[in-house]
């Protein structure tokens, strides 16, 4: 019996860490989700093939990466377009938001040598 899939987290509503619900627990709550974020970075240079996607996510099972874009679509990240599966105007954004976040995790990773 298959395992069924939770909801993607929203705001208003209990996500891990907020009984409440508030707009940032629920958005660290769903990019912590397992893939989420290697999803959402394989798709900045524009839409895959779920095919596509499983290769350059390298080791992703077709079950997990199904769940993770269901989460994404949930969520308004990213939908499936003719050519494959893209990321969503505000998925591109919070891409570009998370982008600063990567340069200082170099940073960190060169100071903890």
């Amino acid at each position: 019996m298959a395992k069924e899939r939770k909801p993607a987290p929203r705001p208003g509503t209990p996500v891990r860490g907020s009984k409440t619900g508030r707009a940032d627990m629920a958005l660290i709550d769903l990019i912590g989700r397992r893939w989420l974020l290697r999803i959402l970075w394989e798709l900045r240079g524009g839409p895959l093939t779920f095919r596509a996607l499983q290769e350059a996510c390298g080791g992703i099972s077709p079950s997990v990466l199904n769940a993770r874009l269901a989460d994404m679509r949930e969520a308004k990240l990213a939908e499936h377009e003719g050519d494959g599966y893209a990321l969503t105007k505000l998925g591109g954004e919070l891409l570009e938001k998370l982008l600063p976040l990567s340069r200082w995790a170099e940073r960190w990773a060169k100071a903890l040598d």
